[in-house]
């Protein structure tokens, strides 16, 4: 005799995400990049905060928000990926609405374990593309998808093409009117780590270097790390995770910038 148990259960199965409507909101980068190119056109000094693998720290991320929230002095908020632990579309909507909770205009790119399962599909769904670039006035962000692992390098991850274009595009911009001065890569991954396709590591870096006034921010390792990996001058800030009680402000003006860790 064969006896078949069901189990029942709203959190036993998860949805696809383009079968079952969100709730709250999505497509949030076509808005959000728009609120902040506005919001920061004419400032002299630009001030973001960098958050990221967030993932399971419920209460951390909670309080970090209030934290941004109550200084004052932040334009927008950058998350450098690992909202959820396993790509769930329940995860991704928590951390969007503590992100909403902010008030403030916000950005992410994604990491590796928010492509588990259906999660890259979220993550477009919710978010946008998971490249893509912004002008927040004289600072241009290039934000990169840098999880090759997670797609068996059968996607082209770092995507040279894009990012090619942009620097054709940058350089077009700069042409007219010399108006970007700084630019950050924002990546969840960076050279050398294992989710990192290291074969072309020289050749990103390479691409790197022809941004003006380039540094990096990424998160992954769940440590602070600054480093200049290559030796050519190009930082990368690397965060720990907000497991820690840590993220990072940066205030940008067109003659360098200042950079902070917040513990709390």
């Amino acid at each position: 005799m064969l006896t078949v148990f069901f189990m029942s259960g709203c959190d036993m199965f998860e949805y696809h995400p383009y079968s079952t409507k969100f709730e709250g909101r999505t497509n949030i980068h076509a808005t959000s990049i728009e609120q902040i190119e506005r919001l920061c056109k004419d400032k002299e000094e630009i001030t973001f905060a960098f958050i990221t693998d967030t993932q399971g720290s419920n209460t951390n991320m909670q309080d970090a928000i209030r934290l941004i929230r109550e200084r004052g002095d932040i334009d927008f908020i950058v998350h450098g990926g690992d909202q959820t632990d396993f790509g769930l579309p329940k995860e991704f909507m928590w951390c969007r609405d503590q992100l909403e909770a902010s008030g403030l205009p916000y950005v992410s790119v994604i990491g590796n374990h928010d492509c588990l399962g259906n999660g890259e599909h979220t993550f477009e769904y919710i978010y946008g593309t998971p490249n893509f670039t912004f002008n927040a006035g004289y600072i241009h962000f290039v934000c990169l998808n840098t999880v090759a692992l997670e797609y068996d390098y059968s996607h082209p991850v770092p995507d040279f093409n894009f990012i090619e274009q942009d620097i054709e595009t940058l350089k077009g911009l700069n042409a007219e009117k010399d108006s970007i001065k700084r630019t950050i890569a924002v990546m969840h991954s960076r050279p050398g780590d294992e989710q990192f396709n290291n074969n072309v590591a020289k050749v990103f870096n390479l691409y790197m270097t022809q941004y003006p006034g380039l540094f990096c921010v990424n998160g992954h390792n769940h440590c602070d790390d600054v480093s200049d990996i290559f030796s050519n001058g190009i930082i990368y800030y690397g965060c720990t995770n907000i497991k820690e009680r840590a993220y990072y402000v940066f205030k940008i003006r067109k003659d360098g910038y200042d950079f902070e860790k917040i513990d709390f």
